[in-house]
Parts: structure tokens; C-alpha cells; sequence
């Protein structure tokens, strides 16, 4: 009698234990986006789709040295990426001026000076974007890729 209340304790345990895995279509597509990642570098956010879904990844590359804790940089990252969402769904306004400065010098030469200045202007918030992998990249770097679903029309 106790062996085949243990056998049958035993088989629920594995049974439940075989319950509690990681979503393995989430581990495909972060593997897929870091392979891709890695295969050509960029910052910036891009439109993938898998077999059913269609997402926005943001990817975004900061330098460790610059910040002192660990979650400074994460809270950079995620401004960063929800900036760069914005950006894409919202759109932007750029102003460029150019200033172009000449002096006279005593000797009968001049010094030409250009400064330029670019501003860009975005409204709008995106704040459902989710973490999806961080990894270390070469020279001190960390890469962050943030994803959101997009709706397929």
C-alpha cells in the first residue's frame, strides 16, 4: 500500500514539476533577436515579425564606466528605448541652423568657424515596452532589447 502511495506522490510531483517551465516561444524569439543582433550591430528600434506576431524592438547600447549603479544604467536604457518608441510611432520635428563664423585676423588671415545645430522634437509616451535581454557587448558596453507587440493589418 505505501509503495503505491509513494508511486503515485511521486508521478504527480513530475507531472507538476514538467508544469512549471519557462515560455519556450519567448526564449525563441530572444535568441533569434540577439542572434540577430549580434550578426549586425545597430542601435535604434526596427519592426520584426515571427511566424504569428509582429513586434517593435528598441535596442539600446550605453556604456557601463558612465554609471555608477546598475540601476541607473537599467533606468537609462528603459528612457531611452521608450524614447526611440516614441519616436517611431509618434514621429519627430528636426530643425537644423547653421553658423557660420569668420574672423580677421592682425596678419591678413581669417579663421572660419561652423557650428551646426541640430534639435529634434518628439511628443508622446510609450510606456508598455518590455525588457527582453540584456548581454554584454565588447569595449565596456551594455546592450538592451526592449520589445512591444505590434497589431499585423
Amino acid at each position: 500500500m505505501k509503495r503505491v502511495v509513494i508511486a503515485i506522490i511521486s508521478g504527480v510531483c513530475v507531472f507538476c514539476s514538467y508544469a512549471q517551465s519557462y515560455n519556450h516561444e519567448r526564449t525563441a524569439l530572444t535568441n533569434f533577436l540577439v542572434r540577430m543582433y549580434e550578426n549586425a550591430p545597430f542601435d535604434g528600434v526596427r519592426a520584426v515579425e515571427d511566424y504569428d506576431n509582429a513586434y517593435l524592438m528598441s535596442v539600446v547600447k550605453l556604456d557601463k564606466a558612465k554609471y555608477k549603479t546598475e540601476a541607473a544604467l537599467n533606468r537609462v536604457a528603459s528612457v531611452k528605448a521608450m524614447s526611440q518608441a516614441s519616436r517611431f510611432f509618434n514621429g519627430s520635428s528636426m530643425t537644423d541652423d547653421m553658423i557660420i563664423r569668420t574672423t580677421q585676423n592682425s596678419d591678413g588671415t581669417s579663421d572660419t568657424e561652423i557650428t551646426e545645430n541640430i534639435r529634434e522634437h518628439s511628443a508622446g509616451y510609450v510606456k508598455q515596452l518590455e525588457l527582453l535581454s540584456n548581454f554584454p557587448a565588447g569595449d565596456g558596453q551594455q546592450v538592451f532589447i526592449f520589445i512591444t507587440p505590434l497589431t499585423k493589418q
